[in-house]
């Protein structure tokens, strides 16, 4: 008989497994800069801008209308308001005492009261008080003491010391306020009454007095 053992071959040993072949490394994507992910917000921030500049090119008439709106009606309830209280108006006195009669020099004209639109006059035994306004366009004349005559300095009409023009445009002569002696004895020019020579008003004894 055969020996089953020798039918049999003998194994084959082991052999050795081959090492594994690395691992491929992936390549590294380099990071994105930040400005790539800035970008986005610049492109809002911009939109954003844009939207707010159409928006004020809109709101700014809008809001221009509703202030001159407001103010106008603030100023109409003022003015409303202000119908309300009388108009109360700061007048000069009608009446003014110029001081007694002994104080004036004859063919003298005293200007103390010019600003008050009168000059007083003393004149062959009369005190008369004179209006400063020339009757021409209504200028202050000048008294000019050494020319004994009033110059208004406007248009160049000329007046004597009685009030009547002789030269320049002006049409007539001064006007005269009415004039009396007052209970002190004092004199008091009454503005409130005018007299005018070319009327024959001159000759109203209320526009002189006699000294």
């Amino acid at each position: 008989m055969s020996d089953p053992t020798a039918s049999v071959p003998p194994a084959s040993s082991p052999q050795p497994a081959a090492p594994a072949a690395p691992a491929a490394i992936a390549p590294v994507a380099p990071a994105k800069p930040p400005a790539a992910k800035a970008a986005p917000a610049k492109a809002a921030a911009k939109g954003k801008e844009r939207r707010s500049f159409f928006a004020s090119l809109f709101l700014v008439p809008i809001n221009i209308a509703w202030t001159a709106l407001c103010l106008s009606s603030v100023a109409m309830l003022l003015g409303t308001v202000r119908f309300l209280f009388p108009n109360v108006l700061s007048e000069p006195p009608a009446k003014v005492k110029v001081g007694f009669p002994d104080n004036y020099e004859d063919g003298k004209v005293v200007e103390r009261y010019k600003d008050q639109n009168i000059w007083v006059v003393k004149n062959h035994g009369l005190i008369y008080a004179l209006s400063t306004t020339c009757t021409h366009l209504g200028c202050t004349p000048q008294w000019l003491e050494r020319e004994q005559k009033f110059k208004c300095p406007c248009h160049g009409s000329g007046f004597y010391i009685s009030g009547i023009n002789f030269e320049g445009p002006a049409p007539r002569p001064l006007e005269r306020w009415a004039v009396s002696v007052g209970d002190d004895g004092q004199l008091v020019v009454d503005k409130s009454k005018k007299f005018q020579q070319e009327r024959g008003e001159w000759t109203n004894e209320e526009s002189y007095i006699k000294v």
